[in-house]
């Protein structure tokens, strides 16, 4: 009996200092470094190739909301969009952008006119996922920057300020809707 009981203490510690050494070395390689915890950045520098894609992420892989996307950087606006929202993004093509008068989304890219380009983009947010069947001729939205836009329906088309939503993209943290023209503030 006292030889069991012997092997069985045995049997116990042995055990116990493999577990604790396997905890410390999980541990240690999950604790982030201090040169890589000064790398570490917003939400939209998560890597997960698992989850569904969010706004920035389809927008980012794009080919016509490749102005967009530079203006959405230029803003600091990525970690924004990025987050779980849920947002409603009104998404205008690089076409729509190419619509404005030569030199406006170069001068809005600028770092002194930062504030103008986050007043546009937010004007193009709204909080909250807004799926096309839910909107009804003559609604008004409030949107980021405090503005309001306004939906109309004809001829089974859905527009909000008169630029035709073009198509509609489920996202993970809300969605998007393609325009063909940039909403400018009134």
């Amino acid at each position: 009996m006292t030889r069991i009981f012997q092997i069985l203490l045995l049997f116990a510690a042995v055990n116990f200092f493999s577990c604790k050494q396997t905890s410390e070395n999980a541990a240690s390689s999950t604790t982030p470094s201090t040169s890589a915890s000064q790398d570490m950045v917003g939400q939209s520098g998560v890597k997960d190739d698992v989850s569904n894609p969010n706004i920035v992420q389809i927008a980012s892989g794009s080919a016509d909301h490749s102005t967009l996307v530079a203006a959405v950087k230029a803003a600091g606006l990525v970690d924004a969009l990025s987050n779980a929202g849920p947002f409603t993004v009104f998404a205008p093509t690089n076409a729509a952008f190419a619509k404005l008068p030569a030199g406006t989304v170069e001068g809005l890219l600028k770092p002194e006119k930062v504030n103008d380009l986050k007043n546009i983009l937010e004007y193009h947010t709204y909080v909250g996922s807004m799926k096309i069947d839910y909107y009804q001729d003559g609604q008004s939205y409030e949107q980021v920057n405090g503005g309001k836009v306004t939906i109309t329906k004809k001829d089974g088309k859905t527009f909000v300020n008169g630029s035709e939503i073009l198509a509609s993209i489920p996202a993970s943290n809300g969605m998007i809707h393609v325009v063909g023209d940039v909403l400018l503030p009134k």
